[in-house]
């Protein structure tokens, strides 16, 4: 609450500032990060009301990149199809989907290509391309991972990626992980087994 409002990481969306002022270097060389925060919930209300609200990320990312200060920018969405999506879909060449082994993750990624193929023929971002799905928290041990993975590759084929993540149960033990530390931790898991798919 006593939070000065400028210091919200959001503020450039709304003309306030620039990206460039929010980079932080991170412990890898040649690897910056621009950190979110719990404030970027009231984003998506405010974006909302601004103008060419959709453009909004778009436009911050301009200068960014003719500076060409970086060779890719990642932005890391939530796991919605809200206004901060729609700008993440707006200022982006590509669109990964990291998808987990479960049904419901189906309903989103069949939304996410409707959403994306709308944004394209709106004019809104007419070169934004899906470059691939990433299947993410894989459960060799269990059909359901076997079946989410094999209908995933059956409707996108090759834009599937043959790697897939799997479940590490150790980040949920650990005491840093629930502290909110940031940490990096090595997961010694067995390669997925092939399946059919």
């Amino acid at each position: 609450m006593g939070k000065n409002r400028r210091s919200q990481r959001y503020r450039p969306l709304l003309g306030e500032g620039s990206l460039t002022e929010k980079i932080r270097p991170t412990a890898f060389k040649h690897l910056e990060i621009i950190p979110s925060e719990v404030d970027m919930c009231g984003a998506e209300i405010e974006i909302a009301r601004a103008e060419n609200h959709l453009q909004r990320l778009s436009g911050l990312f301009k200068p960014l990149l003719q500076s060409r200060r970086f060779d890719f920018v990642l932005i890391d969405c939530p796991p919605s199809l809200g206004i901060l999506t729609l700008n993440a879909f707006a200022a982006s060449d590509y669109l990964l989907i990291p998808l987990q082994c479960e049904y419901y993750a189906l309903e989103g990624i069949s939304m996410s290509h409707r959403v994306l193929n709308q944004v394209r023929e709106n004019g809104i971002n007419p070169r934004l391309e899906l470059l691939g799905v990433v299947m993410t928290m894989f459960d060799g041990r269990t059909n359901l991972s076997a079946q989410v993975t094999g209908d995933v590759r059956h409707h996108y084929g090759e834009k599937v990626f043959g790697t897939v993540i799997p479940r590490a149960d150790a980040s949920g033990r650990s005491a840093q992980f629930r502290q909110g530390r940031l940490f990096i931790m090595t997961v010694q898991a067995p390669a997925p087994r092939p399946t059919k798919c």
